[in-house]
């Protein structure tokens, strides 16, 4: 009853074009305490922890790194561990704060296509291929990286991508609702789909990236150059 009284309602108009934007600034992806000019050796307790985490990775994968296997491999307390990150999650997001950083930079100011002076349409493509081959290089880190899922899509590095992806889309389609169309295609980024479709459906990098040109050209109604 309630499903035919629902699809026999006007549904709500779409929402006004929105207001051209800018592009978004680069987000500050580090916990705010992480910011401010470290003493000189908890700079180096930082900078040994991380680097000891990602020895841990590559050697055993991402379930190998804990607080108390960190803190053993990098040789200072585990209360260190803890003050530096708050927790587990915390350490692995800072793991990948700089690959973060550095996609934010491309894109904000890097060469073209994927960064400033290519067309909308090249630059979208673009990203999304560059977003699948940086998750495909971690995919073992972002899956153990992900939040509870109510922090899951207001993490900063969440929000400067999919800001990104909206102020690209208000170019190309500026009737559409932008602001969910950009989550739409945000979730064919997402990394446990394509763990997914790489780890368990055998799916080739190959064919996620032509579905992800063929995705931009359906949402866009723009054919791709040939």
């Amino acid at each position: 009853m309630l499903y035919a009284v629902f699809m026999s309602a006007t549904l709500p108009p779409i929402p006004a074009p929105q207001e051209p934007v800018g592009e978004p600034e680069l987000l500050q992806l580090s916990p705010v305490e992480d910011e401010p000019c470290l003493r000189a050796d908890a700079a180096r307790n930082r900078a040994a922890l991380l680097e000891a985490a990602t020895r841990l990775i590559a050697e055993h994968g991402a379930a190998g790194v804990t607080m108390e296997a960190v803190a053993a491999a990098a040789k200072v307390g585990k209360g260190t561990v803890f003050r530096r990150f708050g927790d587990r999650t915390g350490l692995l997001m800072a793991l990948l704060d700089h690959s973060a950083k550095k996609l934010q930079a491309d894109f904000l100011g890097g060469p073209a296509p994927l960064g400033p002076g290519a067309p909308p349409l090249e630059r979208l493509r673009a990203f999304g291929v560059a977003v699948l081959y940086r998750t495909q290089e971690q995919l073992d880190l972002q899956l153990a990286a992900q939040p509870e899922p109510t922090r899951r899509f207001d993490l900063p590095p969440t929000r400067a991508l999919t800001m990104h992806v909206t102020v690209l889309l208000r170019q190309l389609v500026p009737d559409a609702d932008c602001e969910l169309l950009a989550r739409t295609l945000m979730g064919y980024l997402d990394p446990a789909l394509i763990h997914h479709l790489t780890k368990q459906c055998g799916m080739p990098m190959a064919r996620l990236e032509a579905g992800w040109i063929d995705l931009v050209e359906r949402v866009t109604s723009v054919p791709p150059s040939r």
